[in-house]
């Protein structure tokens, strides 16, 4: 190889960056230095000036921890909502509300007169006060007059009224309790009849449970037998029905109430099992007043 053929590779290698080309001697190379070529891998520093790696402090103990204090804010009063005015279930027939609690039947009746209080004497016949022994020792309470009852007068003389009849006779007779029909005192919660058979509206009770009142006040009996739920909510001044109060001694001005079922609700021939027990509470009040 030439000389000047040397040199052209010479020159091809140094524009490559080779710096260093090592040849055999015997060959006629020479030995040329080339500078690396740059490279895209970063260099690691060298061992000697590597940084000392960080270690942990170490405590003899740990460290304290210094709590973190917030402003508590001042408590803040709240007045509390006012509590619900619940209405109490008025009793028609308080004794407080009378002060004539001791006048015979005859002038409470002829007090009563021919009454015009209420709409009820828009569409009656007669009024029905009330009938059996003044000096009765059971006094039982229905709701109003029906038809039978309005037209004669006398409180429970209908079908409801020939059963309550049977009732008490039937059942003081088993019992050995020598008593009638006409040795208790029978009326209602109101003197006339509702128009259809109605329940009597509250205003109609309040009226007629003054006379209602003096009437008990008047006979002072050992116990009163309250028939039907308006008999009941009457005399004890609540909500609850007959189902829930009937078989339980209850009272009215200190007098013992016992509730039970209205005859013409017994008449129904779904209600056997009310007919028992209506016999079972009047057993309960017959024994209690007569034994």
């Amino acid at each position: 190889m030439d000389t000047e053929e040397i040199r052209r590779r010479l020159e091809f290698f140094r524009d490559l960056g080779v710096r260093t080309i090592y040849g055999s001697v015997s060959a006629g190379l020479p030995r040329v230095e080339a500078a690396p070529r740059p490279s895209s891998i970063p260099q690691q520093p060298p061992a000697s000036r590597a940084a000392p790696p960080r270690t942990a402090p170490v405590y003899s103990q740990a460290p304290p921890i210094q709590p973190t204090v917030r402003p508590v804010p001042s408590p803040t009063l709240v007045t509390p909502p006012p509590a619900p005015v619940i209405p109490a279930v008025s009793n028609v027939f308080d004794p407080l509300t009378f002060d004539r609690s001791g006048d015979p039947l005859q002038k409470i009746s002829e007090d009563i007169g021919d009454c015009k209080r209420c709409r009820l004497c828009e569409q009656r016949n007669k009024i029905v006060f009330g009938s059996g022994s003044e000096s009765a020792k059971l006094v039982f309470v229905g709701e109003g007059p029906g038809a039978d009852e309005d037209a004669q007068g006398i409180p429970f003389v209908g079908r409801a009224g020939q059963l309550l009849t049977q009732m008490i006779e039937g059942t003081a007779g088993k019992e050995g309790i020598p008593i009638k029909r006409s040795d208790v005192y029978i009326c209602n919660v109101v003197k006339c009849r509702p128009p259809e058979n109605r329940t009597p509206q509250p205003d109609e009770m309040e009226i007629c449970g003054q006379f209602l009142f003096r009437q008990l006040m008047s006979i002072q009996p050992k116990a009163i037998c309250a028939l039907g739920s308006t008999a009941a909510k009457a005399l004890l001044g609540t909500k609850d029905g007959v189902m829930k109060l009937r078989g339980k001694w209850h009272k009215w001005n200190s007098i013992p109430v016992m509730v039970t079922y209205h005859p013409s609700y017994l008449l129904r021939p779904y209600n056997q099992d009310a007919k028992r027990e209506s016999w079972e509470d009047l057993k309960k009040v017959l024994h209690f007043v007569y034994d």
